[in-house]
């Protein structure tokens, strides 16, 4: 009898220690969406509100709160490391946050590529212009490139063959998609398999905010065109299409493309507010069909909507002149 007291006495730790690591603190936040069927509805992801919270947790760094939200019922947050600025979803119950300011996180990088890039000019426009082309981030630090690609509303698929060709054996090329909503309802199966080349680790896919819609009007001068139409309800235009991805298992970056690249004072501080970091780029090479500078912010189109530019990497590409490797957009700021 005394030999079983000991030898339960003797385990108890490691039961004790094995409930812990099983603590629902302890594991990662994933929202459950299946890989295969239909898009699951942004319905399951309610109260999204803009937050900024410092939050801390015994044994954990601390995480800034950019959003909180209730998904299925259960209070979560998305977390931003405030110097590596990778995101992820967070119980709400597991943590202790308190309200913060953007001057009380001036001196984290999160923080400041928030404020710094809201503040980039883009490109030189006519005097007197109020609207901004390309502004926030179109060149990262250090060597290699960053490769983005939108996925604006488009009635052709997706160009599937090419996001396979960036494809390495032993390692997940880091892409980064700036996504939209109506993209996701309008190729449901497209976004599918994105998830699953993710998850099956062939590629490692970040999700950009592109906005829900991403208004375009034909022959309208840039100046009024894109989110600059009237009408634009910039708050669901950031919120929705993050709470989509929620809902359907995937977690936003840190990071907001303008649709065209075209913005303007007041759309910048709605993205400044937002906590997010506007995001340009160096080489739309559609446009700019050239070998890209180290560090630069690559942009194609793999939503068929622009093959000249699939064709334009994929030469760069045979000739050696896309700087390497392609890093994390979370490297860039």
């Amino acid at each position: 009898m005394r030999k079983a007291l000991a030898l339960t006495l003797a385990l108890w730790p490691l039961v004790c220690s094995g409930a812990r690591a099983a603590s629902p603190c302890d594991a990662p936040v994933g929202v459950e969406a299946p890989l295969a069927g239909p898009l699951q509805p942004i319905s399951r992801v309610t109260d999204y509100k803009i937050a900024l919270e410092s939050c801390r947790r015994e044994g954990a760094a601390p995480v800034l709160a950019t959003r909180t939200m209730r998904v299925d019922g259960e209070e979560l947050f998305l977390a931003v490391d405030p110097e590596a600025l990778t995101t992820r979803l967070k119980r709400a119950a597991c943590w202790t946050c308190a309200p913060t300011t953007p001057e009380a996180q001036a001196s984290t990088r999160f923080m400041q590529s928030v404020e710094r890039l809201a503040q980039a000019p883009g490109k030189t426009l006519p005097p007197g212009a109020t609207w901004l082309d390309n502004a926030g981030l179109v060149r990262g630090k250090g060597g290699g490139a960053f490769l983005t690609g939108d996925l604006c509303p488009s009635h052709r698929p997706l160009d599937r063959a090419f996001l396979q060709s960036l494809e390495r054996p032993g390692a997940a090329t880091p892409v980064a998609l700036s996504i939209t909503g109506v993209w996701m309802q309008q190729h449901p199966q497209d976004f599918l398999w994105l998830r699953r080349e993710k998850a099956e680790g062939r590629l490692a896919i970040s999700f950009t905010n592109h906005s829900f819609h991403h208004p375009y009007r034909p022959g309208l001068a840039d100046a009024h065109n894109f989110l600059l139409v009237p009408g634009v309800d910039m708050s669901r235009e950031i919120l929705d299409v993050e709470r989509l991805l929620i809902a359907n298992g995937e977690v936003p970056n840190a990071f907001f493309r303008f649709p065209g690249l075209i913005s303007d004072k007041t759309l910048m501080d709605s993205v400044r507010e937002a906590f997010l970091i506007p995001l340009g780029a160096d080489a739309w090479l559609a446009l700019t069909p050239k070998a890209p500078p180290p560090g630069a912010i690559i942009l194609v189109h793999p939503n068929g909507n622009e093959p000249f530019g699939l064709n334009q990497f994929d030469r760069l590409s045979r000739e050696n002149a896309l700087p390497q490797p392609f890093r994390p957009l979370d490297e860039a700021p």
